[in-house]
């Protein structure tokens, strides 16, 4: 068995509870004031960012993403609309279902938003080599599966117990 190394977890301490929700919340700032920017709420953001990733989807799978309840998402959607950042579309594979899409001025316009983050992280990551460039992107990945993982355990925890505290029957 490996020794420990005080060094090493010194470092993941630093990292788990400084660095990265140190990073996490000015991720947030920005995401908040990109979406007072655009008009739109935070979570209109992350659905423009949705879309961008993921295309045309329904109003019902879009509430999943960004963890909204459907009658939520509805209003969000109407906002969205109302900005010119998506449209609703009939789904071709069966008219009788709406997908929304993102119009290319909502992409454009959180694009725009993003661009000087975009442009310092690049710079911030001109000086790392390929091999830290993948390591740093092997992490990015990792991370995020955890916290989808963990996304997913406490809707799980929150499903089984009710309001009260009472465990759902």
């Amino acid at each position: 068995m490996a020794k420990p190394n005080p060094a090493r977890n010194a470092l993941l301490d630093q990292l788990l509870t400084e660095a990265i929700p140190n990073w996490a919340i000015l991720v947030v700032q920005l995401n908040n004031l990109v979406a007072e920017r655009l008009g739109v709420t935070d979570t209109d953001v992350q659905c423009l960012h949705v879309l961008g990733q993921h295309g045309p989807t329904t109003p019902s799978v879009l509430a999943q993403y960004v963890n909204l309840t459907t009658g939520s998402a509805s209003r969000m959607i109407d906002r969205l609309v109302a900005a010119e950042c998506v449209r609703r579309v009939a789904d071709p594979k069966d008219r009788r279902r709406v997908l929304i899409e993102p119009t290319q001025n909502g992409l454009d316009r959180v694009r725009d938003a993003y661009t000087g983050l975009i442009d310092r992280t690049r710079d911030d990551l001109d000086p790392f080599d390929d091999r830290e460039l993948d390591t740093l992107l092997r992490f990015m990945r990792t991370a995020e599966d955890s916290t989808a993982a963990e996304i997913r355990a406490l809707r799980s925890a929150m499903r089984a117990t009710a309001p009260g505290g009472q465990p759902n029957t």
